[in-house]
């Protein structure tokens, strides 16, 4: 989300920000990994990137980059190439970084210290072929709010996450279960190098999140105390500078939070400049809900006599309920949708275990088991997940999916056996009263997944089905070339294209278009109208075929 704004997004000018540093040493080891004091990365047979780091701020940016130097360099020239993909003009891209220059003036300040410290110590290993958009600390310091850039400035809505909660009568033990795509899409690329991070501050509680190279933030984790956190995207107001980068502030609840209350209490005292449903899940209180957060207000969603909690990408409290952009992303987009899918297939499959929620998190059909097609938004499983993530936080335990999006096998870790010796307590007195040093800890080199536990894959992995979506995307993208410089394709082109995807709305949409230019009327007319008898993403995508037609 945002990747078109990164082009320019490390000009504005920062104070200079120096720390001494030593340069950690690093040992390979077989067959794909590297060990530092304190740190070490691995990858596992499924193809997850298992990255564990323990110490101060500095010294765990540090210990992140030297140990995936490589993998974090790579990820910034997918990001930059991307840029250049979707903005490929010199003029444009200028523009972008002088308004952003602007527009970033304020985000340095809005980042703790001790993120920036560790923000610093990571940017000693980015990439120097890219200095030429920004110096390495600017470059990551800003690549963190690239999410919230992206989704402030232009309101998209690239992420069609969901996510549920149930607990009570609702699993089989009684004991809190939280499942969650994240639907986020950047290219096959950018989700080529899956990092399950592991991290043991040396203030705070030692947490597990689901991420990429170069990430400090979280999008999905758990911590040592049982709190889980993941993020749903939302639409509101935008502000006129950048504020604390949302991830980050999930990071800081993981780090700091033991319970409910705690979360809340340190949401409440960041200014965001994104608007975000947060999902916090307490092994501590055995029930979850949602901190519904954006630039002018904030509300909290817990559900009352139920047992149950489903999150797609509205508002749910009080404080949304008359707000016009909350109530347009209900009408317009394809969030109720998923919402009303989620809670059916939960009403269908109670009481609800790990094995379950991965089957519903690889659901492919629409309300009703409906036949939508592959890669629909309106299916809880639209075949472009980065990651689908399941929490049993009273058993600190987690299953993580491996590629591709959430049909590989999902990882099972185990929090204790990561994190031995149990509770960590920090030492923020200054907010929120905890003086409990934690114990130190010592570096890894093993594998640290658990392979009993782990699920199997999907079988439709290996099904013609799933062949042929794969082949549906490539012929996707050769038509969206086409209609971008007016290229030629023969019939059969089209024949193909429609059989492996023919429940799919946009295939006949796209055909529409691509004989709209052609001056072949007829033809367009019958796509456009093939395409309306389908089940459509979105209001805007369906006055825009009406419009069309």
């Amino acid at each position: 989300m945002g990747l078109l704004l990164l082009s320019g997004c490390g000009t504005a000018k920062l104070k200079r920000y120096s720390l001494p540093y030593t340069v950690p040493e690093v040992s390979r080891v077989q067959p794909a990994g590297r060990v530092t004091p304190g740190g070490s990365l691995n990858r596992n047979p499924y193809g997850l990137w298992e990255l564990y780091v323990e110490g101060s701020p500095l010294e765990l940016g540090l210990r992140n980059g030297a140990l995936s130097d490589s993998l974090y360099r790579h990820q910034e020239t997918v990001f930059f190439r991307k840029v250049e993909e979707i903005v490929p003009s010199r003029g444009k891209q200028w523009l972008l970084r002088k308004f952003l220059a602007w527009y970033n003036r304020k985000l340095p300040r809005s980042i703790i210290p001790e993120y920036r410290q560790e923000l610093y110590g990571l940017s000693r290993y980015a990439s120097d072929s890219l200095d030429f958009i920004a110096p390495p600390y600017s470059r990551t310091l800003y690549l963190h709010g690239a999410h919230d850039i992206g989704h402030a400035l232009q309101d998209l809505a690239m992420v069609g996450c969901t996510s549920f909660a149930v607990w009570g009568e609702n699993t089989e033990d009684g004991k809190l279960l939280i499942g969650r795509n994240f639907d986020f899409y950047a290219g096959d690329e950018f989700a080529e190098n899956k990092v399950v991070a592991f991290v043991k501050p040396d203030s705070g509680y030692g947490f597990m999140s689901v991420s990429w190279p170069g990430m400090i933030g979280v999008v999905s984790g758990m911590n040592t105390e049982g709190l889980t956190v993941t993020i749903n995207a939302g639409k509101s107001s935008i502000p006129m500078a950048a504020r604390t980068p949302v991830s980050l502030l999930v990071r800081e609840i993981l780090q700091y939070a033991r319970n409910i209350d705690e979360a809340v209490a340190i949401a409440a005292r960041r200014r965001v400049f994104v608007s975000e449903s947060i999902m916090v899940g307490s092994a501590a209180d055995n029930r979850a809900i949602l901190i519904e957060i954006s630039p002018r207000k904030k509300g909290i969603f817990d559900v009352n006599n139920s047992a149950q909690l489903v999150c797609s990408n509205h508002f749910q409290s009080p404080a949304y309920s008359e707000d016009k952009k909350n109530r347009k992303q209900q009408e317009e987009s394809h969030s109720v949708y998923r919402f009303e899918r989620m809670s059916q297939l939960l009403g269908q499959t109670e009481p609800v275990n790990v094995e379950k929620a991965v089957a519903i998190l690889r659901n492919r059909q629409g309300l009703d088991d409906r036949q939508i097609g592959l890669g629909n938004e309106k299916s809880l499983n639209h075949l472009l997940a980065h990651h689908g993530v399941v929490f049993r936080p009273a058993e600190r335990k987690v299953w993580v999916s491996a590629r591709p999006y959430q049909l590989g096998a999902f990882v099972a870790y185990d929090l204790k056996a990561i994190f031995p010796g149990g509770q960590m307590r920090h030492n923020r007195t200054s907010e929120t009263g905890n003086t409990v040093v934690p114990a130190a800890g010592s570096h890894r080199g093993e594998m640290l997944y658990n392979a009993s536990e782990t699920l199997p894959e999907d079988p439709f992995l290996h099904s013609p089905a799933y062949a042929g979506y794969e082949r549906y995307r490539v012929l996707d993208r050769t038509l969206d070339l086409a209609l971008k410089e007016r290229t030629v394709l023969p019939d059969s082109f089209f024949e193909e294209y429609i059989a492996l995807n023919p429940e799919l709305w946009s295939v006949y949409y796209k055909a529409g278009k691509y004989f709209k230019k052609k001056k072949q009327q007829d033809k367009a007319r019958v796509y456009f109208e093939t395409a309306l008898t389908k089940e459509i993403t979105t209001r805007p995508a369906r006055r825009e075929i009406e419009k069309n037609l």
